[in-house]
């Protein structure tokens, strides 16, 4: 897949490592993209909180940053090295993306290791399918930092970063609606007949990782240049900068997703695991508004569950869409009416306004500052850090900067569903009782929705919509004042 010096994540460490550098250099383009990717306001849905086991085995402090000397690293590589197809040694450039995983990027391994608990089960299945090693899994770690609507400077897009030739090579659609690059599933496939078909001109597994990231073609010129060499280490020096680091880098992802607990590292809680979502086949168009209306779950996390839709649409012509499990078997127990729903709200065709966040893009201007910028769009310069990458050197005029603004806009009548019937022809009291707990619909009138931002407390948007903080906890349930960043909360009409 060439991609080369466009291209997006760790891969990238190697414009600025030179061959004997015993560490990654502290300014680096790839380890600047982590930070980005990272701090984007959707990879934020993907967890619920952050998590440190106070009786973790081995007694770490929480603040301590656990470093080993070269036998130690070299012994663990050796143990994986074992039960692996890979070549996985120990030298001064793994050494490298080892200490960048272990030391500077932590916060993000820690997040990386809690969405494979929605991911690794999916790959290694597609993987098994295939008969290729499993191991492969982690190459997603150095392509996409396991972020599912990654997208290259290049164009390159989802968890395996396919390009648009290649995607459409291997039966990734992108059409107004769709892009399959980004749906995890499907990725998974075509990346794994990927591997299988580099396997089948190279025969080593190492070749392929190379022959991943700088197209076959590279990788076959690097072996005349060599006289013919046929191993990975032997065609390095002849290889692009950015590929002689992209397997030490895989081989690096390899140790820190199975040596996390020996530096104090430790998963993000995902807010879903694989085995606690599924798939259902939407028989007509449902817009990512009527779906979270209609099941009650906020557009952002069926946004992270569903990338490949571009407009926040699921079109017709019976498309698959992932959700938590609760919301399938709501769904499926009021399908009939929820379409009908929707029917009747096409046909009335009546709009009301609401708050929406809008998504723009400023561009600094000579003289800018991040206080000037956050004032002009009414948001906070911890806002603008959170929404996009700002190093030590501040911003520059002509960096785009992603916004998110509260703009008034016109949206469709609420769906309003008829589900009494349905919930009556439930075969068992367990299935009403379930879709009673994890399912309401919301209410027509009675409410209003706010989703908490960075700093709000319970009382004070108690006191910004006029109303006393016991009745928003009484009416979200809620059994303390804590709210976190992001969730959607009902606000009981004013009498």
């Amino acid at each position: 897949m060439n991609k080369l010096k466009n291209f997006f994540l760790p891969i990238l460490f190697l414009s600025s490592m030179s061959v004997k550098s015993q560490s990654v250099p502290v300014e680096n383009p790839i380890a600047d993209m982590l930070d980005s990717l990272s701090t984007q306001k959707m990879f934020e849905t993907a967890f619920s909180r952050p998590v440190f086991p106070k009786h973790n085995k081995y007694k770490f402090a929480e603040d301590s940053v656990p470093q080993y000397d070269d036998y130690t690293y070299q012994a663990r590589l050796a143990k994986l090295d074992v039960a692996s197809p890979f070549d996985l040694v120990y030298n001064p450039h793994v050494k490298g993306f080892i200490d960048l995983y272990t030391i500077r990027k932590r916060e993000s391994v820690s997040r990386m290791m809690g969405v494979a608990q929605l991911y690794y089960p999916m790959f290694e299945e597609v993987l098994d399918k295939y008969n290729i090693p499993l191991e492969l899994k982690h190459l997603a770690v150095i392509e996409s930092a396991l972020i599912p609507y990654a997208r290259s400077r290049a164009g390159a897009m989802g968890l395996w970063q396919f390009m648009y030739p290649t995607g459409k090579m291997y039966g990734l659609n992108v059409t107004s609606y769709i892009d399959q690059r980004c749906d995890p599933y499907k990725a998974t496939v075509a990346a794994a007949e990927y591997l299988k078909s580099l396997y089948n001109m190279f025969g080593d597994w190492q070749m392929v990782l190379a022959a991943y990231n700088a197209g076959p073609g590279s990788i076959s010129k690097a072996i005349r240049r060599s006289g013919g060499k046929k191993t990975y280490w032997e065609i390095r020096p002849y290889l692009p900068l950015e590929t002689q680091g992209y397997v030490p880098a895989f081989i690096a992802a390899n140790y820190v997703m199975n040596y996390g607990a020996e530096h104090n590292i430790y998963p993000a809680v995902p807010r879903k695991t694989y085995f606690e979502v599924d798939t259902v086949v939407m028989k007509e168009q449902m817009s990512f508004e009527q779906i979270s209306q209609a099941l009650d779950i906020t557009t952002e996390e069926i946004l992270y569950f569903n990338p490949q839709y571009r407009k926040n649409i699921v079109p017709s012509g019976g498309n698959a869409i992932c959700l938590p499990k609760n919301k399938i078997a709501y769904f499926l127990n009021n399908e009939t009416a929820i379409y009908a729903a929707i029917a009747a709200q096409r046909k009335e065709g009546e709009v009301v306004e609401s708050l929406a966040e809008v998504k723009k893009t400023h561009t600094v201007k000579s003289g800018e500052k991040l206080s000037t910028i956050a004032r002009k769009y009414g948001v906070t310069i911890a806002d603008l850090k959170t929404w996009n990458y700002i190093g030590k050197k501040g911003i520059r005029p002509g960096k785009k900067l992603v916004v998110y603004v509260r703009e008034k806009k016109a949206e469709p009548k609420k769906l309003e569903i008829n589900n009494e019937q349905n919930l009556a022809s439930n075969n068992t009291e367990t299935n009403t009782k379930q879709l009673a707990e994890n399912a309401s619909i919301p209410a027509k009138k009675d409410y209003t929705y706010h989703k908490v931002r960075k700093g709000e407390s319970l009382v004070y948007i108690a006191k910004k919509y006029g109303i006393n903080y016991k009745e928003i906890k009484e009416a979200n349930n809620l059994k303390d004042n804590n709210l976190k960043y992001g969730q959607l909360i009902k606000i009981p009409a004013t009498k």
